[in-house]
């Protein structure tokens, strides 16, 4: 057995709180430092402006509620966001339009007969224009986000990590680390599960069938076509689609050369993959918009494309 096989397998610890920030003073961050101070600093020239005319305790009667909300904005999470970004955003999303519409500039005013409005009640709210991130797609697949930069997208396939030896996985990792490890700036790996309908293969082979050249054949395809409605009927099939988007700020030419870069360092941790182009970045954008959709049976070719 050679050295490179009895290596034993890499392990790091990866904290759960990667993106946390880091802590200045007591235990908190800036963002809740501040928080804190300007409401102290609140509380003081309150109490300064108010001292002469309210009596201590029912200044604290009132103080100690803000400063009770203050440390819960502060120190408070809910899903995995602060407290005060989360009320934000709840604010934000209340207040945004529900009916979006793809226009390309301002909604159309409805009929005077029409009674519409904003708020509550039984007249029917305006529809306002559905802004996506994307501005565009060039012939080369980058997507245009405007002042956020360009973004381009690489389609990778899978490897049977499970399968390899101690020093093969100590390999695949250390590939994908200096993947990792080359990015100058952001980065996101996205998996997206679908059913896979192997109605669509079957019937294919179904149809096929009666055409092949030999009785054998025949019953072949047919015997296929049973089990694939066996293992359609006993199982849950998944196909899982791996999209890696990397976006820069330094133009369209600097986001090419990084997804090039992206393939080249899959195919040293032996992960197929290749860049999407503008018009199969247009369907895969446009999927995402519809993760219900069926799936039809894929398969992977050589080059990391899904094939239907």
């Amino acid at each position: 057995m050679s050295r490179r096989s009895e290596e034993a397998p890499i392990r790091a610890r990866v904290p759960a709180d990667i993106e946390r920030p880091d802590r200045l003073a007591f235990g908190m961050s800036g963002r809740q430092l501040v928080i804190l101070a300007v409401t102290g600093l609140l509380l003081y020239a309150a109490w300064t402006a108010m001292a002469t005319v309210v009596h201590p305790v029912l200044f604290l009667t009132g103080a100690i509620p803000v400063a009770a909300v203050a440390f819960l904005l502060a120190v408070g999470r809910r899903d995995g966001t602060s407290l005060d970004a989360w009320l934000v955003a709840a604010i934000r999303h209340r207040r945004s339009p529900r009916r979006l519409v793809p226009v390309e500039g301002p909604v159309i005013p409805a009929p005077a007969w029409v009674q519409t409005t904003a708020g509550r009640g039984d007249r029917l709210p305006m529809p306002a224009p559905l802004r996506l991130p994307a501005k565009g797609i060039t012939p080369d697949g980058l997507i245009d986000l405007g002042a956020d930069g360009t973004t381009g997208l690489v389609a990778a396939s899978t490897v049977a990590f499970g399968l390899r030896t101690p020093g093969e996985q100590n390999g695949l990792v250390a590939g994908f680390a200096r993947w990792l490890h080359s990015l100058d700036g952001p980065a996101q790996i996205v998996v997206r599960a679908q059913r896979v309908d192997l109605t669509y293969l079957a019937d294919r082979f179904l149809t096929a069938a009666p055409g092949l050249p030999h009785p054998a054949l025949e019953d072949a395809a047919r015997a296929h076509v049973a089990f694939l409605d066996d293992l359609a009927a006993r199982r849950e099939l998944l196909h899982r689609q791996i999209t890696v988007a990397v976006r820069s700020r330094r133009g369209a030419h600097h986001a090419a050369h990084t997804q090039a870069e992206a393939v080249r360092a899959f195919a040293g941790c032996e992960v197929p993959a290749r860049v999407l182009d503008g018009p199969d970045a247009a369907v895969r954008l446009a999927a995402s918009l519809k993760p219900t959709a069926p799936a039809l049976m894929p398969y992977t070719t050589t080059d990391g494309g899904d094939q239907r």
